[in-house]
């Protein structure tokens, strides 16, 4: 059993340091976090969506930009497209569950706010629709996936693409790419004194 732990823990760090040595995703790191830092100071909105444990993923990166992430500032305008369970179930029975995002980004996203999509496959279907909505609505759009990046490569502006086809694998690096997302934001926008 120490072994299967030893691989996994192995399996991850590997990953990390071929996030590390990424010289695009790095550089696609860096223009997502400029891009919120300059879509918060206009006064535009960051709408998160995610399936699963993406899902909690958009939920805990909204919980770091409203409440703070490193130390203590002012609230950030992101939201969560996961977390309102009236507005899912009922797109999902009255019109679809491929629709329980793009409805949300169409009714609360404007030009210049971001949708952030995060899916591990690239493919989810409600994802992909609202991508598509945001960019109807002018938003500007970035994505965080995994493997080939899925049709969400080609519906981002921004697409951050995890060099991986193992889904845990995946949703570790993900994580620590919205975390290093969060900390230059918080950074660029509120210089800790």
């Amino acid at each position: 059993m120490k072994d299967k732990i030893r691989k996994q823990i192995k399996d991850a760090a590997d990953l990390k340091l071929k996030l590390l040595e990424s010289a695009g995703l790095l550089e696609n790191i860096e223009k997502a976090s400029i891009a919120i830092v300059k879509a918060f100071r206009c006064h535009h909105k960051l709408l998160i969506a995610g399936n699963g444990g993406s899902a909690a993923d958009a939920q805990h990166i909204a919980a770091e930009f409203v409440n703070k992430f490193n130390f203590d500032r002012l609230g950030l305008p992101a939201i969560a497209l996961t977390t309102d369970t009236s507005i899912l179930t009922s797109v999902g029975n009255d019109s679809s569950f491929q629709k329980v995002f793009a409805r949300q980004v169409s009714a609360i996203g404007s030009e210049g706010d971001i949708l952030l999509a995060i899916s591990t496959s690239g493919k989810s279907y409600n994802i992909v629709e609202a991508l598509k909505e945001a960019r109807e609505n002018r938003m500007l759009t970035i994505g965080i996936t995994g493997a080939s990046g899925g049709t969400m490569k080609d519906l981002c502006d921004i697409c951050l693409v995890v060099p991986s086809e193992e889904t845990p694998r995946i949703q570790e690096a993900q994580i620590l790419i919205e975390h290093i997302i969060c900390s230059i934001v918080e950074e660029e926008l509120f210089s800790r004194k």
